[in-house]
């Protein structure tokens, strides 16, 4: 007996994914990884993404990677201490959250005196 499968949409593939570079930010900041942490998951909440799960990897000598699986698809942190500079990256699917705001308000929380973003719109609706 054939199984026949129902296609029902549950939402459209289509996202934003926000790359961003975060400079002049104090090295003091970018080498705490429980800071760093906490900001992410603040900043990913306040902009209306679901936080599954946060995981952090401080290095030696220096440098802490921030990795957040979302709900809605992730979002990440590289910190460059020794340069005051930072990789982000939040891609969201659908449109509840906003990742152009989580690397504002990540940005406001580390004090970062520059900010370039650049947004790629992913999928169709």
């Amino acid at each position: 007996m054939p199984v026949h499968f129902t296609h029902v949409p549950v939402g459209s593939f289509a996202g934003r994914h926000v790359l961003a570079e975060l400079h002049g930010v104090d090295p003091a900041l970018l080498d705490d990884a429980e800071l760093l942490t906490e900001a992410l998951e603040r900043a990913l909440k306040q902009a209306g993404a679901t936080v599954c799960e946060v995981v952090a990897k401080r290095f030696d000598p220096q440098g802490v990677t921030v990795l957040a699986l979302l709900a809605e698809s992730h979002a990440s942190v590289h910190t460059y201490p020794e340069r005051g500079s930072v990789f982000v990256d939040v891609f969201t699917c659908g449109r509840r959250a906003d990742p152009g705001e989580a690397v504002r308000l990540l940005a406001d929380t580390l004090g970062a005196a520059t900010v370039h973003t650049q947004t790629v719109h992913r999928g169709h609706s």
